[in-house]
């Protein structure tokens, strides 16, 4: 767990908010410097201009809801809920791969672990709200709803120092009433997903390990894919799995927040720049 022990040392003393200065006559950054670098919030590639269109804010004024990314680049969004499994190994490869993922957090699982977490948000991993409790949402009156999503809010805010703006409902099941309380906790859309790799478990018709589209259009990647995936037993290997099918058919994997504009919880501009 060493990977994970450093980044929760880092993320104390970031937490605690001492400042810290550089060593008398050292030349170099600071030390507080350094550790700004370390937690500053991973800056991904943004789209090239023209070359996808941005998803647009719902009609009725609450969070939209987005299960892909209308986009031409060959790129696929990687995302990873739940938290119960805490894999070191899958720590590293993260951080030392540069990969894009984003982390929907059950917020239960950071009791005792909260280090692990701190150890993905400084890998690289966003970290987004998936309730406190992970219950099936549409079957929940409103103000229980509320209180799942924005206490798990309130609990990621506090530990990793940024409020989550996206929201994903356990098992994907929402209702109008999910997406009431989302607004009311911040929440700027819902992100479900169009793919899902059973890393780990099994899934219906592809078995142990394997791949499914939500469509139904056959079992590779399309375009602006946003897979499904859950912190499981042995996350590192298949983590490298699919890293490995995503290279083999001619895909990479990129920062869906790159591709939502600031209204929508993203990065991107509201109005992105026209195609040269």
């Amino acid at each position: 767990m060493a990977a994970t022990v450093a980044a929760a040392i880092v993320g104390v003393a970031a937490a605690a908010g001492p400042a810290v200065g550089s060593a008398g006559g050292s030349s170099g950054p600071s030390m507080s410097a350094q550790l700004a670098a370390v937690l500053a919030d991973q800056r991904w590639p943004a789209p090239k201009p023209g070359s996808w269109t941005p998803p647009k804010p719902a009609v009725d004024g609450l969070p939209t809801v987005i299960n892909k990314i209308d986009t031409q680049d060959k790129v696929v969004f990687l995302t990873i809920d739940d938290g119960y499994e805490y894999d070191s190994q899958f720590v590293d490869i993260v951080r030392k791969e540069r990969v894009p993922i984003l982390t929907f957090l059950t917020t239960t699982y950071v009791r005792g672990e909260a280090q692990y977490f701190w150890a993905m948000r400084n890998a690289g991993s966003q970290i987004e709200d998936h309730t406190v409790t992970h219950p099936n949402m549409a079957t929940l009156p409103l103000e229980s709803q509320q209180r799942e999503i924005c206490q798990s809010a309130d609990t990621i805010a506090a530990q990793y120092g940024r409020r989550p703006m996206l929201f994903r409902p356990p098992f994907g099941s929402y209702n109008t009433l999910t997406r009431q309380a989302a607004k009311a906790c911040g929440m700027k859309a819902i992100l479900l997903w169009s793919a899902e790799f059973y890393n780990g478990t099994s899934g219906p018709g592809v078995g142990f390990n394997g791949f499914a589209r939500g469509d139904g259009a056959g079992t590779g990647f399309r375009p602006g894919d946003i897979v499904l995936m859950h912190y499981r037993k042995g996350l590192a290997g298949q983590f490298q799995t699919i890293l490995g099918w995503i290279k083999q058919q001619g895909f990479r994997p990129a920062a869906v927040q790159e591709y939502l504009p600031r209204s929508l919880g993203g990065n991107a501009p509201d109005a992105p720049p026209a195609t040269p």
